[in-house]
């Protein structure tokens, strides 16, 4: 995979994640960040499972993977950069 094609695939899933939590955040807003900058928001469960899901599908048709390694890709990529998870709100 090449570094542009890497660089569309993480900005994809992160904004997406944004999106789907409900926060008014983009990649751009956060690129240049080094602190903990996923701990200082969160999503429900629920948002998670729905981000994961359309993570899987997006991986799949962007990348050619087949599911399982969306799957793993996904879960990978929720552990470094998924946002923290809490259902109290």
């Amino acid at each position: 995979m090449t570094y542009k094609k890497q660089l569309e695939t993480v900005t994809g899933l992160i904004n997406k994640m944004f999106e789907i939590a409900g926060h008014n955040v983009k990649y751009e807003d956060i690129v240049e960040r080094k602190d903990d900058w996923y701990a200082q928001w969160t999503m429900t469960k629920a948002q998670n499972e729905e981000w994961r899901k359309w993570g899987v599908t997006f991986l799949k048709k962007t990348n050619r993977w087949p599911k399982y390694r969306a799957e793993k890709e996904m879960a990978w990529f929720d552990l470094m950069y998924g946002l923290k998870t809490s259902d109290l709100e």
